[in-house]
């Protein structure tokens, strides 16, 4: 990708993100406090931070992989099934992919 190219997706995709943001302050009010509209909004950040975690665990540049990493995902979902504190989950997970690791 040459300079000119880099520069020019830079500048259109900040213009459509500017632009995205001034059309959600011409939204009116009502519009937002429908309670429908409110439950989604709460799940949007648990949605994005999931899906963030299932890429960062099974993916390695454009191909799917079971490695120590799944390990650590599947020792964190133990730990917070079992309400751990978030610390123990963190280090549990950290642990769990280390050993995998270590033993692959």
């Amino acid at each position: 990708m040459n300079s000119l190219m880099t520069w020019s997706v830079l500048l259109g995709t900040s213009a459509l993100c500017y632009s995205i943001k001034l059309v959600g302050y011409l939204i009116p009010a009502r519009w937002l406090a429908n309670n429908r509209l409110q439950r989604i909004n709460s799940l949007v950040p648990v949605v994005l931070l999931s899906a963030l975690v299932v890429a960062q665990a099974l993916t390695v540049k454009t191909h799917i992989v079971l490695d120590h990493r799944m390990a650590g995902v599947g020792a964190a979902l133990a730990a917070l099934i079992a309400k751990a504190p978030f610390p123990l989950v963190v280090f549990s997970a950290a642990l769990t992919s280390a050993l995998v690791y270590r033993l692959r």
